[in-house]
């Protein structure tokens, strides 16, 4: 049977002669191509495996990196804290120590204020046996119409003195 067309047609000298010179294209293919063609593609594929070797290592060492990075975020944070800490107990140390030292010249000036006071009392309370004592003599030599001497004087004032009490004064201060 033969076919139709003539590209279908089986001729046997035209195949022999396709056969010899796919043979031949083969051979220097396989001579000349094929290896310069596979060392291509093996050298483009170790190209592409060095590449992805080296993605590989430097997504590593990305990561160590950002660990690091974040290694060193917490240590810094933590150095502030204790800068931060220690700050606060020095600012408390020192606000002590100014509570003390106010607390110390309040209690020096009150100190201070009463001995002032104690020394006006006293200075007030010598006034007033002076003048106790001026008038004791006063009235007495009003009353017995003579001058007394120094013994009488001190009698008269030691009796008036010893008749007036001056500790309710001398409590109050």
């Amino acid at each position: 049977m033969l076919a139709s067309s003539p590209l279908i047609q089986v001729i046997p000298g035209l195949m022999i002669w396709t056969i010899v010179c796919f043979g031949i294209v083969f051979f220097t293919l396989k001579h000349f191509a094929f290896g310069r063609i596979q060392a291509a593609i093996d050298e483009r594929r170790e190209k592409i495996r060095s590449s992805l070797d080296e993605a590989d290592n430097a997504r590593a060492e990305a990561h160590q990196l950002i660990e690091e990075h974040r290694a060193l975020i917490a240590q810094a944070r933590n150095d502030a804290e204790e800068i931060l800490a220690e700050a606060r107990k020095v600012a408390a140390s020192q606000a002590q120590r100014a509570k003390e030292e106010t607390e110390a010249d309040r209690q020096r000036r009150l100190e201070d204020t009463r001995k002032q006071i104690e020394a006006e009392t006293q200075k007030a309370l010598g006034q007033i046996r002076t003048e106790v004592a001026e008038l004791t003599l006063a009235a007495t030599a009003k009353v017995t119409g003579k001058v007394l001497d120094s013994a009488d004087h001190k009698r008269l004032i030691d009796d008036a003195l010893s008749g007036l009490d001056f500790s309710v004064l001398e409590k109050q201060a």
